[in-house]
């Protein structure tokens, strides 16, 4: 699959004040739980050179109760073929179907199907993607709707309207390929220190508009720029400033215990390291 192109936008800041500030008030600790999702693919076989791809997604919400975590309702479990229904014959189409749950990976082509083995599978990697956002955000959507404390969704929340316009829902986005600033404002962002943030700024080109901004968590000296920096979302806000001081002291309060053996771990926090390890362990 390949990788979104990096890049930086310039979006609309919406906090008065110097680009970053340091972080008011102690941390607390005020996430309830944590949801977050997996996904694997695999080849099963090839069909007149066509791969015949597996793909498996499951998402979960883990709440914290006297400091452990367990699973809130039952996580959400998927397993489908991914396939361009369009270049396989008839009857090869009809027996699969008798098996699996199938994604048409082709049915957005309107010319020839893409017949490249590798071109193939990288289609099929976004729609499985997809498929495991769908989960995250049935999840995410249930626990807004029946819960009062909040979650720390990994990833961003605006792909879902409800969890966007809630203020239970908090979004942390690990990967920065696309970095919502430029200019000076970036400059001043990388160079943060660990308890700094930037000035908060609005995503209107998402599916919901939520405003978001950046949180060091650990100091990068030694690493590269974007070490120990998340991205932050939240549904939009009359206090923004105190809103966004207050869920910063809540994720800052996340920075231990360490998420360690994971690689991420200077951007994950335990809670959704636990998430992951509990839907390897099931699946």
């Amino acid at each position: 699959m390949a990788l979104e192109r990096p890049r930086t936008v310039q979006s609309s800041i919406v906090e008065a004040g110097p680009y970053c500030r340091q972080v008011s008030g102690e941390p607390v600790v005020a996430f309830r739980a944590f949801l977050d999702g997996i996904q694997r693919t695999r080849v099963l076989g090839y069909l007149n050179g066509i791969p015949l791809i597996y793909g498996t997604i499951a998402a979960v919400v883990r709440a914290r109760i006297d400091r452990k975590l367990v699973t809130w309702r039952s996580p959400l479990i998927e397993r489908r073929l991914y396939v361009p229904e369009r270049a396989l014959p008839a009857y090869a189409l009809d027996a699969l179907r008798n098996h699996f749950d199938i994604t048409d990976t082709a049915a957005d082509s309107d010319g020839a199907v893409e017949r490249h083995p590798i071109g193939l599978m990288e289609r099929a990697v976004p729609l499985v993607q997809t498929d495991r956002s769908r989960l995250e955000k049935h999840l995410a959507d249930a626990w807004c709707a029946d819960e009062t404390e909040p979650v720390l969704v990994d990833g961003g929340i605006s792909g879902s309207e409800r969890a966007a316009k809630s203020g239970l829902a908090v979004g942390a986005i690990k990967t920065h390929r696309t970095l919502y600033l430029d200019g000076d404002a970036l400059s001043a962002v990388l160079a943060m220190p660990a308890g700094n943030r930037s000035a908060a700024f609005r995503i209107s080109s998402a599916r919901s508009p939520v405003v978001s901004w950046y949180l060091r968590l650990r100091d990068a000296g030694g690493h590269d720029p974007m070490w120990g920096l998340l991205r932050v979302e939240i549904a939009e806000s009359n206090s923004l400033s105190a809103r966004a001081d207050e869920v910063s002291r809540w994720l800052l309060a996340e920075r231990t215990p360490l998420a360690l053996p994971d690689g991420r771990w200077d951007r994950m926090t335990y809670g959704v390291r636990g998430c992951e390890e509990y839907l390897r362990a099931i699946l």
